[in-house]
């Protein structure tokens, strides 16, 4: 039996982060939520008033010895851009900051020597302000948001939004997606 490990990461709106990440060998499961929630329990509406700290993020399951902690970096750094403030695109506040919140000294180390590998290589011409920072709790969204681009594919947003980020994360990381989600 593998021996499974958890993340918990946050990129902007949690719909395109799930199904970024949903379609990845070796994750098993992905779930939408709120991170480091000053507030018990928030429920979206709460989030966004950007009163309860909380970053909009999902909890990933996923088996080492398929994906590795290191392959999960490069992926949430090359699906969002981490030079923006409290905001990905159009989605702004608080609760779309660019996060890694570390479960243990092993993931801290991994995302920060991650960070400075992406500093140094000139990518970005801003600073990258992405937070790491240590896990304090993670909250599961309402059941509407599981799943929410699968779902809901002819919504707008998933097609102006999502379907971009799945198209660059097909073409520069074929190999680690799942088979049923290449076309």
């Amino acid at each position: 039996m593998a021996q499974l490990e958890t993340a918990i990461i946050a990129n902007g709106c949690f719909w395109c982060t799930e199904a970024i990440f949903n379609r990845l060998k070796g994750v098993t499961s992905v779930m939408p939520g709120y991170a480091a929630s000053q507030v018990a329990n928030p429920s979206y509406k709460e989030v966004c008033t950007g009163r309860t700290g909380a970053a909009e993020a999902i909890q990933l399951t996923y088996d080492p010895s398929i994906i590795s902690f290191d392959t999960l970096l490069e992926i949430f750094w090359y699906t969002h851009d981490p030079t923006t403030l409290n905001r990905q695109g159009n989605d702004v506040g608080t609760q779309y900051r660019s996060a890694i919140f570390y479960q243990n000294d092993a993931q801290k180390q991994a995302a920060l020597a991650s960070k400075e590998a992406l500093e140094k290589s000139g990518a970005y011409k801003k600073p990258i302000v992405t937070e790491i920072t240590p896990f304090t709790n993670f909250y599961p969204a309402e059941n509407y948001h599981k799943d929410y681009y699968d779902n809901n594919r002819s919504q707008g947003y998933c097609m102006v939004i999502i379907d971009p980020k799945l198209k660059k994360l097909l073409k520069e990381y074929s190999n680690v997606v799942k088979d049923e989600y290449i076309s």
